[in-house]
């Protein structure tokens, strides 16, 4: 037996999705955290710095 045998023109086309195809894109959610704690770390490590070069500027 082949799928054509079972095609149906008149149903809607449903795109395949396979296991692989979602194991490739890293959810929405994460990709906004990971962005936002990046962003934030960075915030933080620049004013450590600014706080180390006053103090060691006197």
């Amino acid at each position: 037996m082949s799928d054509s045998e079972h095609y149906d023109p008149l149903s809607p086309r449903r795109p395949r999705v396979t296991k692989d195809a979602q194991e490739r894109r890293m959810p929405r959610g994460l990709v906004i955290r990971l962005i936002a704690y990046l962003v934030v770390g960075h915030v933080i490590a620049a004013f450590l710095y600014l706080l180390f070069m006053v103090a060691g500027a006197e």
